[in-house]
């Protein structure tokens, strides 16, 4: 009998604006190959099609896997104020809850009626918006709970006005769950130390890239960008949310001491987020509009052209659990610069590492990639070959072993 799984998420590509969706997309693909089935259950935009994230699986090869989808507009990283803004946008706003708490739980109240729907063994939620859901199809299923943390209130917030609903959440499903999978030893120290969490409890499983899927993809053109590396720029990039947690006015700091001593250089900032407008104003205030340039959000082949083009992709997050962004840098052959203040360290030797705050040093190395092509090939040529090794069959593998421990003890 193959093992059966009931999922709980609430972001999946192509419509993602994180990791976290990145990661359910390559952990899911990784245990269907290894004969798990899996029901995945996934809250989304009103606007946003079915057959669109049937797409994501269903096309390619034949795999056992199931959708159900609750009518949701439940998006990543919002807070109250943010998901009120949402919420007063829809036209048909009593299909939801009316505020973010009564959306997670209506989600959960949804997740009664799947859990008696489908047969599965173990039950697995992604981050906060799912614990209640996945909390509450234990309790009606009697089946055991892994709650897996790919961010915490505390990174999302830099530690700082901590929405204490949300941490109260992120405690108890922990607390409820039978395991805990952290993305790296940084969060599970986190865990430990500020949700109070066993470590025996706990179990690290790192995220992983697939090299087929950035092999496969043909890069798109960038007009602009192009005519810059044309006329002899080099291209510095940041790609994240523009949120406090990644740490974009640090790169912006950056940027102004580096501008001063390489003058050819562009800064390019690939996402979107609440301090958008604050980094171009802060752009504005240091005098280096000219050297910084804003895309949005990017994803796919876009995405995959702007590593590719970038002399160097900086990671300078204040607190982040894994950096999924630093592997498909590197699996794009494009050193990386990362903040100590990550979870990647952990499995990628080959990076030039500082602290998020420390822009001068951030710059010192930056400007060494800059300034010598050798150091840019070394660790772009051995980054890449130690990223093929972290891989989501990895993840998948040791993911399994979790279940398995659990069910065996479950069951007996």
């Amino acid at each position: 009998m193959n093992l059966k799984v009931l999922m709980f998420g609430w972001e999946f590509p192509p419509f993602n604006s994180g990791g976290l969706g990145t990661a359910c997309l390559g952990l899911t693909k990784a245990l269907v190959s290894q004969k798990v089935e899996v029901v995945f259950v996934l809250p989304k935009k009103i606007d946003v099609k079915l057959d669109n994230v049937n797409f994501c699986f269903a096309n390619e090869k034949p795999m056992k896997v199931k959708y159900h989808v609750v009518k949701s507009f439940l998006s990543p990283y919002y807070n109250e104020t943010s998901y009120q803004d949402a919420y007063y946008q829809q036209t048909q706003r009593m299909h939801y809850g009316p505020t973010l708490l009564d959306e997670v739980l209506r989600y959960a109240e949804e997740a009664k009626k799947i859990a008696v729907m489908y047969q599965f063994d173990i039950i697995h939620a992604h981050d906060w918006m799912s614990f209640k859901a996945g909390i509450a199809a234990k309790e009606i299923s009697g089946k055991p709970l892994i709650v897996h943390i790919h961010s915490t209130e505390i990174d999302r917030t830099g530690g700082l006005n901590i929405n204490q609903t949300i941490y109260d959440i992120e405690k108890e499903g922990m607390e409820k769950a039978d395991k805990v999978v952290a993305v790296s030893q940084w969060t599970k120290d986190l865990i430990v130390k500020r949700y109070g969490i066993p470590e025996d409890k706990i179990w690290v499983i790192h995220n992983g890239v697939r090299l087929d899927d950035y092999t496969k993809m043909e890069a798109v053109k960038s007009d602009e960008i192009h005519s810059l590396k044309k006329a002899g720029y080099k291209i510095v990039l940041f790609a994240g949310r523009i949120t406090i947690q990644k740490g974009p006015d640090y790169f912006i700091k950056a940027a102004k001491i580096v501008s001063r001593f390489y003058p050819k250089v562009m800064f390019v900032v690939a996402g979107a987020g609440d301090m958008e407008n604050t980094m171009i104003e802060e752009a504005a205030r240091l005098g280096i509009t000219d050297k910084v340039l804003f895309t949005g959000f990017l994803r796919g082949r876009e995405l995959m052209q702007i590593y590719q083009m970038a002399d160097l992709f900086v990671m300078p997050s204040v607190s982040e659990p894994f950096g999924i962004t630093a592997l498909e840098a590197v699996i794009n052959k494009t050193p990386v610069l990362i903040s100590k203040q990550s979870g990647v360290k952990e499995v990628l030797s080959h990076a030039l590492v500082v602290d998020f705050w420390d822009t001068e040093e951030m710059a010192n190395k930056i400007l060494a990639v800059l300034n010598y092509d050798s150091l840019k090939l070394s660790l772009g040529e051995n980054g890449y070959h130690q990223a093929r090794s972290i891989n989501w069959d990895k993840a998948a593998n040791n993911l399994l072993q979790v279940y398995r421990s659990v069910l065996d003890h479950y069951f007996g």
